[in-house]
């Protein structure tokens, strides 16, 4: 099946077989439908994924709650936390955790090491995406920094910029 070039600018001079794309004859890089779908997908579900503190107050907007923490933040009451799920065992490991320290110099190695531990656990993965897919997911945290800390890895998981 070929695509006309009238109703498709970007697949002029090029050939489209089916889902499956074809360089022109000049080598050209061509337009994919396909992969523009794909990331389509993407940043659809990157606005149903964020990312918040347990100590800030819960919004409207947050939709489903999910504390991705293996400890419950200290301080903080269940009834303020409005919390929808607890997914403990998605959480980086005690000695992870413990060896990551927040240190912003350990950033990195512990991204590569908690990706592993992520994909150990696929039900709990496949649980955030059906939800995701759903609405609106907050993946909430405790820790102080914002940037780095396991949410935003969990985040970057779901959202495939991390496999």
């Amino acid at each position: 099946m070929a695509f006309s070039s009238a109703a498709c600018p970007q697949a002029r001079g090029y050939r489209f077989a089916s889902r499956k794309h074809v360089r022109s004859e000049s080598g050209d890089r061509a337009f994919d439908p396909i992969k523009a779908a794909e990331n389509l997908v993407t940043r659809l579900a990157a606005r149903n994924i964020s990312v918040k503190r347990a100590y800030e107050a819960p919004a409207a907007d947050d939709g489903s709650r999910i504390l991705v923490d293996r400890l419950w933040p200290r301080g903080l009451p269940k009834t303020e936390a409005a919390i929808d799920l607890w997914l403990k065992d998605i959480a980086p490991s005690t000695g992870l955790r413990k060896w990551f320290g927040h240190d912003p110099a350990r950033w990195q190695e512990f991204r590569q090491r908690y990706v592993e531990e992520i994909h150990q656990h696929p039900e709990e993965l496949d649980e955030l995406r059906t939800r995701a897919k759903a609405g609106r997911v907050t993946l909430v945290f405790a820790a102080h920094d914002e940037a780095h800390n396991n949410a935003v890895v969990l985040r970057d998981v779901l959202l495939g910029r991390v496999s």
